[in-house]
């Protein structure tokens, strides 16, 4: 090689950069102790920003274009360099190339739960998780605040600190939102939209903003979860006393399953249990309606003189628990087959519309006359 080659190959006279990568964001141009040529080639693509660097110090900035350098299009590094015989010899600066484009890939997620106030389920703990994109809007402030002097800076370098401002920011864009626990789902776009305005002013100072932001789900605790099953089944089946009606039938045949854990007793445990319930939302309601006073009840007056008889009285309709298996409905003279038969006892569980819960049958007055001749259980043999 002869002098003048070497020479040459003293000078960089084409600066470009071809990323061949999905997560650079800068790049800094591998210099190596080389002087930049002047009239040197600067190539700057699409998607890419280049920045000149000169003794610590951010000089000129440029766009997508190819550049022939020289003092006319490097105002701020000529003024730098503070030339006197003019800018044609070569120099030394740094050069940073920049990307743009957005970063589609990062993905977030709550790895503690979020509480909210939700003002019906009211403490709530939710997670959340989903995907955000970044970009780059200001390549110097960028350089300022987060590069240095890195020579490769990658999006896995502020991924996590993008990741902990979300997790930071998702619990007051929740609250601010005021939207219901149950109706989030149906406003996920929306508050994601909030959520991406908030953290691009956060980060201004960066140079970074958060174009798109998206929520792919919301969850909460399985006790939470368990609790809207149990409304919506209570929504559908209408009435408290009509559910509690359906939790005590679903309980019988359970218990007549597991004959060795006392099927009786089991079913007889879960329909007091529901009766409390319904119990305490009575009373409440009672309570609630004693606070006005009110005039006592009148007996309806008698009604005029007509040829139509009123209705005949409607009789009870029992329930039995036979084997565990509930049994019926009998009226009282089906229920006295049911005692010849030797179905019906003292201590067989009945049920009728309006009673709170099962109980033995020698509980209710109203069958006391029809076990007047059963004679109670016989006593256990030695």
């Amino acid at each position: 090689m002869g002098l003048m080659d070497r020479i040459r190959g003293e000078f960089i006279d084409i600066i470009e950069w071809t990323d061949d990568s999905r997560d650079t964001i800068v790049w800094r141009f591998p210099r190596h102790g080389n002087e930049i040529k002047m009239g040197a080639r600067l190539v700057v693509r699409e998607s890419q920003v280049a920045v000149f660097v000169n003794e610590g110090r951010l000089a000129d900035v440029y766009e997508p274009g190819t550049y022939t350098l020289s003092t006319q299009n490097m105002p701020v590094l000529s003024t730098l360099k503070g030339w006197k015989h003019g800018f044609e010899s070569p120099f030394k600066a740094e050069v940073y190339f920049v990307t743009t484009r957005q970063f589609t890939d990062f993905k977030w997620g709550t790895q503690n739960p979020v509480i909210l106030r939700d003002a019906e389920f009211g403490m709530v703990r939710v997670r959340a998780f989903g995907t955000f994109a970044a970009q780059v809007v200001d390549a110097a402030a960028l350089l300022r605040e987060l590069v240095g002097t890195d020579p490769q800076f990658r999006t896995e370098e502020v991924g996590d600190h993008l990741r902990q401002l979300i997790v930071s920011k998702l619990g007051s864009a929740l609250g601010a939102a005021g939207v219901p626990l149950l109706d989030l789902a149906a406003r996920q776009d929306g508050i994601g939209r909030q959520l991406a305005k908030a953290l691009t002013l956060e980060l201004a100072s960066t140079g970074i903003a958060i174009p798109r932001f998206y929520i792919e789900n919301i969850s909460v605790p399985p006790e939470v979860e368990a609790a809207i099953d149990t409304r919506s089944r209570m929504a559908i089946a209408g009435n408290l006393d009509d559910y509690a009606k359906l939790q005590a039938a679903d309980a019988i045949p359970l218990a007549a399953a597991n004959p060795g854990t006392g099927g009786d007793a089991v079913g007889l445990g879960v329909g007091m249990a529901l009766g409390q319930r319904i119990a305490q939302s009575t009373s409440g309601a009672a309570a609630g309606s004693a606070a006005a006073p009110q005039a006592p009840a009148q007996p309806a007056p008698a009604p005029a003189h007509s040829d139509v008889p009123p209705p005949l009285p409607t009789a009870p309709r029992w329930f039995i628990a036979v084997a565990g298996q509930q049994q019926g409905p009998y009226d009282e003279s089906a229920l006295a087959g049911q005692v010849t038969a030797g179905h019906l006892h003292r201590t067989t569980l009945v049920w009728r519309s309006g009673q709170a819960a099962w109980l033995p049958a020698d509980q209710v007055p109203e069958l006391a006359a029809l076990l007047a001749d059963v004679p109670p259980p016989l006593p256990p043999q030695d």
